[in-house]
């Protein structure tokens, strides 16, 4: 016979301790009291501990007994969830999630993960995302412009991190130059989140390259890999993207992309729960 307790003995030592007799608990659990007695000097006996001191007034738990029965207490308290949880389970809608083409294949991967399940996606442009979830369309959505844009009514922000903008090449590709000008001649596309394009353009500018805006931030991507550009994206777009001999630098200098979170006021548990691991699967930088 194994030593370890089964359910029936955890549920009669619980039901003993709290009617203060082997004869009343049996009554509780619906079995004979010989039979409980029985079942109690067996598991005393594998336990090599005497669990209740019993007289004609009753049973009373020793130190052993009370910590058995607490210990009981606790595992049958998660047993009788089972099949609560296991019903929710059955019934629970996938999230609904949306972002921008761009963090796509960075993000639906890493939440799927972190969630244990599979979500909905929705790709769109972040203005369009948040009225989707202000409507409730969308459970959640991760964007780049909620600190630029308008909000609707009746949803929260939660700052995942901030990203910062690398230089993406081919390891037999030129990186970064020297002196002032580390970019002279050299052509660089850009795909950023939000709208800071414009201002990125402009500072690779005076770094000597020859920027152009990227018309997709997979383009940018591609154009680096076949065709020996060089391309500015943010660093989060790489998270399950950067393959053998692919580098991914820091340019010279900082430029932050916050990214974040954008639920109904009263947001699913599960996607929650997630918000605080997710910025580290996307490599962010945690904010101050």
């Amino acid at each position: 016979m194994s030593d370890t307790p089964n359910v029936d003995d955890l549920r009669l030592v619980l039901a003993i301790s709290e009617e203060g007799s082997v004869g009343a608990a049996a009554r509780l659990l619906h079995i004979a009291q010989p039979s409980a007695s029985a079942r109690l000097r067996s598991l005393e006996n594998r336990c090599r501990t005497v669990l209740f001191d019993r007289d004609t007034t009753g049973a009373r738990p020793t130190s052993a007994g009370s910590e058995m029965a607490r210990q009981s207490r606790h595992i049958l308290g998660h047993l009788d969830g089972v099949f609560a949880a296991t019903a929710a389970a059955a019934h629970a809608q996938p999230l609904r999630v949306g972002t921008f083409v761009s963090l796509a294949p960075s993000l639906f991967p890493s939440l799927e993960l972190l969630l244990g399940e599979r979500v909905i996606p929705t790709v769109s442009h972040g203005p369009d995302l948040l009225t989707l979830v202000g409507e409730g369309q969308l459970d959640a959505a991760v964007v780049g412009v909620a600190d630029q844009v308008p909000l609707p009514r009746r949803v929260r922000v939660t700052t995942l991190g901030r990203d910062s903008l690398h230089l993406f090449r081919q390891h037999d590709t030129p990186g970064l130059g020297t002196g002032r000008r580390p970019l002279a001649e050299r052509r660089v596309l850009v795909a950023t989140y939000d709208r800071s394009g414009p201002e990125v353009l402009e500072r690779l500018a005076r770094l000597g390259a020859h920027a152009e805006p990227a018309p997709t931030l997979p383009t940018a991507l591609s154009m680096a890999r076949y065709r020996s550009v060089l391309a500015v994206v943010p660093r989060s777009a790489l998270a399950h993207e950067l393959g053998e001999g692919e580098v991914s630098e820091r340019l010279p200098f900082q430029q932050r992309i916050t990214l974040s979170l954008v639920t109904g006021r009263e947001p699913d548990p599960r996607i929650a729960n997630a918000a605080s691991s997710l910025g580290q699967w996307l490599h962010l930088q945690p904010t101050r």
